[in-house]
């Protein structure tokens, strides 16, 4: 079969596993030999990341539900409309550019449009027309998203395809956990870590009070906060209040974070909403951490609770702590789950399945050839 060529937008001018996902499969396709191109606006830290990953990245202002914006797609659009099979959408606002932009093309490409959160698309008939009619198909990057798009906006299952990120299985792997604290120039002591953007939602205040409420049982433990975000300031101050100032660390963003994974005993992700599935979980299980979560979105559909970790009720320190509790009190059984999520990321989490399954998709919206 003919190569491929695939464009991808994204307005977002934040970082996480959204983007992260948009690199690791466009890097994918560009290896297998089809062409990959990015349009991303000049300020997003997308765009800095491709240039390093060798992803083709194009700016142009697409910050906005706005006629210059719109202009500017469409523009790009059209001048090199010969060389697109494909136009994969993400964010709100380039899902919105990006289809109408497409409506006013004779020759339009058809649109993949990748969900990759949970949070609540509103029945208006704007919204309609966007998923059930201006996009091709849906990708979703698990089943609780798609399940939620079906119940609650009615999209027909057949119009979406659930396909989760994939892991590169060569570079997340287990490591010698001290070792990797002397490299990165930690104390000798246990680790346990939360790998997220510093949001409200991925739970981090509760991870907190879990720690603060049992402290005295976590005298010899390191916690670590890698990433960063719009909270880092107020997730500071409440660390201070706590008096958890000595026990915990933020480690800013790492462009690596197998370093930082494989320094760690124990992974918590206490996300209380707008979850998919989360990479910083599935990464960890590839490292071969026990993880202790919530059952929020996609997570329960790669944290097999009571085989490679915990989970616990969203929104609660009091579940967290004692989540935490019984993993870092039974380092057999934190073993135990830890070789159990390596195993399940081999089986499961390969970035060759998902760029297969994504190949599929982005074939079949094509007309014949």
């Amino acid at each position: 079969m003919r190569p491929l060529s695939i464009v991808h937008t994204e307005n977002s001018c934040g970082w996480g596993g959204q983007e992260i996902r948009i690199l690791t499969e466009s890097r994918g396709f560009l290896d297998r030999g089809h062409r990959v191109t990015l349009l991303a606006p000049p300020e997003a830290p997308i765009v800095a990341a491709a240039q390093r990953m060798g992803v083709p990245v194009i700016t142009l202002p697409l910050r906005k539900k706005r006629l210059s914006d719109l202009r500017a797609l469409r523009q790009w659009l059209l001048a090199h409309r010969a060389n697109i099979d494909v136009l994969n959408t993400h964010s709100s606002t380039d899902s919105w550019l990006g289809a109408i932009a497409c409506a006013t093309i004779r020759d339009r490409p058809p649109i993949v449009r990748t969900r990759h959160v949970s949070t609540t698309v509103h029945n208006r008939i704007g919204t309609r027309w966007l998923y059930m009619h201006a996009n091709a198909h849906i990708v979703t990057t698990g089943e609780a998203v798609k399940r939620k798009l079906a119940r609650e906006n009615r999209i027909p299952p057949e119009r979406m395809t659930s396909i989760p990120t994939g892991i590169d299985l060569t570079r997340y792997v287990p490591g010698d956990a001290r070792l990797a604290r002397v490299r990165l120039g930690l104390p000798d002591r246990p680790a346990l870590g939360i790998v997220a953007t510093l949001r409200d939602w991925k739970g981090h205040v509760y991870l907190f009070d879990a720690i603060a409420g049992d402290r005295a049982a976590w005298a010899d433990w390191q916690i670590l906060v890698v990433g960063d975000g719009p909270d880092r300031a107020l997730l500071e101050a409440h660390v201070a209040r706590a008096g958890l100032g000595d026990r915990v660390r933020f480690t800013g963003q790492q462009d690596d974070v197998v370093p930082w994974l494989q320094a760690l005993n124990l992974v918590t992700l206490p996300s209380y909403s707008e979850e998919g599935v989360p990479q910083a979980i599935m990464q960890a299980m590839a490292c071969g951490i026990a993880v202790v979560s919530t059952p929020v979105g996609g997570i329960p559909e790669v944290v097999d609770a009571g085989v490679t970790g915990i989970s616990v009720e969203p929104r609660s320190a009091e579940s967290l702590a004692a989540g935490l509790a019984r993993l870092r009190d039974d380092g057999a059984l934190r073993a135990r789950f830890g070789s159990a999520a390596r195993a399940r990321a081999e089986r499961d989490f390969g970035i060759e399945r998902m760029l297969d399954r994504m190949e599929v998709v982005f074939r079949s919206v094509l007309e014949p050839l």
